[in-house]
């Protein structure tokens, strides 16, 4: 059977139906795509543009893009913390590791040998010079002294009966009654005797002093130490340990090494003629054990630690320092007057130097080259750059650059805005007014179309023009979205 002319008529028709419907199913979807992507690539109303507007157009007012986008940068300011610079007196110090040394170190030895009569002191005993510590047993020194003594007796009684004698003889020769050589024999036994009676004289001392060695005194002041012997014991002079050692605590010295570097500040100091103060402290540098003055400076630089050795003198009244104990010597050579000072913090190190981030009025930043000098603990001394009262940015700094705006721990949120976040409110307001205007119309925007906050400038004029775009949208869009195709049945 033959197809009519009527069926033959409708297939193109359906034909063309079909390539129109594809096409604007096509277009639709295309433009349901470019919406979705402006969406995604634009802010929210809420973070630059007016409450209660989906989004807002590049460059407009209140956009990130537009005058009002000082509230973006306002949100992205660097809070940080401040200090004030301030002028203070600071001492320029040394510190170094010192050993205690005492002043004197003795060990009591016997200078007779006997029997170990008596220890008169008990260990660890603080004792004076010339106090008596041992006894030796003194009966054999007391019978040499009094042998010594019968011998210078009976000498000095043969001399005084030569004298008489010559005295005699010189009589008799003035008389021509005896010979002269007589005379000279008996003169030169007189000078015999007198030698010999000295030489008595000189034993008797010896056998004397030998007698009071048997006390075993104590040549310095001190403390003694552990004993080493005991009651009862033969001890001599030749005993390597002897009976005690006393070590003199007060005063007492600290050795330490002084870098080559620095030797010419403690010259320059000892040579100013005023004592340099010297502190010990403890191993955690916490404490402060004792203070005293600076003593000595070695002659020579060690040349395996490329260091010079000195010492310092303390007086030790309550017995904080002990000998061979290892302590932090702080040396204090000057004082340095109304130097500027900062925290440690503030201070920066860039490429071309130390530097410092100055804090100015309108709450931005600028860096400011510095010389640093002197450093304590926690501060550190600027020679040039920068004057007292100026505040300096101390944390956060890692954050900025030179111009940054920052805000203060104790500003109010949007502080560091400045002028652009009011820009911003104000192009918010133009865009709240849009948004309103839009929500007043009958016709509702298409889906996906994105609907414009008004003009870059954030103007009245502007908001008219939303308006007018918030209105004419639906008609726009609406055919695109379901307009009767011609023909259609």
């Amino acid at each position: 059977m033959k197809p009519s002319a009527s069926n033959a008529n409708t297939t193109p028709r359906r034909s063309r139906r079909a390539q129109i419907i594809g096409g604007v199913l096509a277009v639709a979807a295309m433009a349901g795509l470019g919406g979705l992507a402006w969406h995604l690539t634009h802010p929210a109303a809420g973070q630059g543009g007016a409450a209660g507007v989906p989004g807002a157009a590049p460059g407009s007012a209140g956009g990130p893009g537009g005058p009002g986008g000082g509230g973006r940068r306002g949100g992205g300011a660097t809070t940080v913390g401040v200090a004030t610079a301030e002028v203070a007196d600071i001492p320029v110090v040394l510190d170094a590791l010192g050993t205690v040394t005492a002043a004197a170190t003795t060990t009591v030895r016997p200078q007779v040998s006997g029997i170990l009569q008596k220890v008169l002191f008990k260990e660890g005993q603080m004792v004076k010079a010339g106090q008596v510590l041992a006894q030796i047993d003194p009966r054999q020194f007391e019978f040499s002294l009094m042998q010594a003594s019968g011998q210078r007796l009976r000498d000095e009684a043969q001399l005084e009966n030569a004298k008489l004698t010559l005295q005699r003889y010189r009589t008799l020769l003035s008389q021509d009654s005896i010979a002269r050589q007589d005379v000279d024999t008996q003169a030169a036994q007189v000078k015999q005797l007198e030698g010999t009676v000295m030489t008595d004289r000189a034993n008797e001392g010896t056998a004397r002093l030998n007698l009071g060695y048997t006390k075993v005194a104590a040549p310095i002041s001190g403390r003694v130490g552990l004993r080493v012997v005991d009651i009862g014991n033969l001890v001599s002079s030749g005993d390597a340990n002897g009976i005690a050692v006393i070590t003199q605590l007060s005063p007492i010295d600290v050795e330490f090494s002084v870098p080559q570097d620095q030797g010419p500040l403690v010259m320059e100091g000892v040579n100013a003629g005023a004592p340099l103060t010297a502190v010990a402290l403890d191993r955690t540098r916490a404490v402060t054990l004792d203070t005293g003055r600076f003593s000595a400076l070695d002659n020579q630089v060690d040349t395996q630690t490329g260091t010079i050795k000195a010492k310092a003198r303390f007086a030790n009244a309550k017995n904080a320092l002990f000998p061979s104990q290892f302590v932090n010597v702080r040396l204090e050579l000057r004082t340095i007057k109304d130097a500027v000072m900062v925290p440690v913090t503030a201070l920066r190190h860039g490429s071309k130097g130390d530097f410092v981030y100055v804090l100015n009025s309108d709450k931005t930043v600028s860096t400011r080259p510095v010389t640093r000098g002197q450093s304590t603990v926690d501060k550190v001394e600027i020679r040039t750059g920068l004057k007292a009262g100026e505040q300096v940015i101390t944390e956060g700094a890692d954050r900025l650059k030179d111009g940054a705006r920052v805000t203060l721990p104790g500003d109010k949120p949007g502080a560091g805005g400045g002028g652009g976040g009011r820009r911003g409110n104000r192009g918010g307001q133009g865009g709240a007014g849009a948004g309103a205007a839009a929500a007043g119309t009958d016709a509702a925007p298409a889906a996906g179309q994105p609907v414009a906050a008004g003009t870059a400038e954030g103007t009245p004029s502007g908001g008219r023009r939303q308006r007018d775009r918030a209105g004419a949208a639906p008609a726009a869009s609406a055919p695109a979205a379901s307009a009767p195709v011609p023909g259609a049945r």
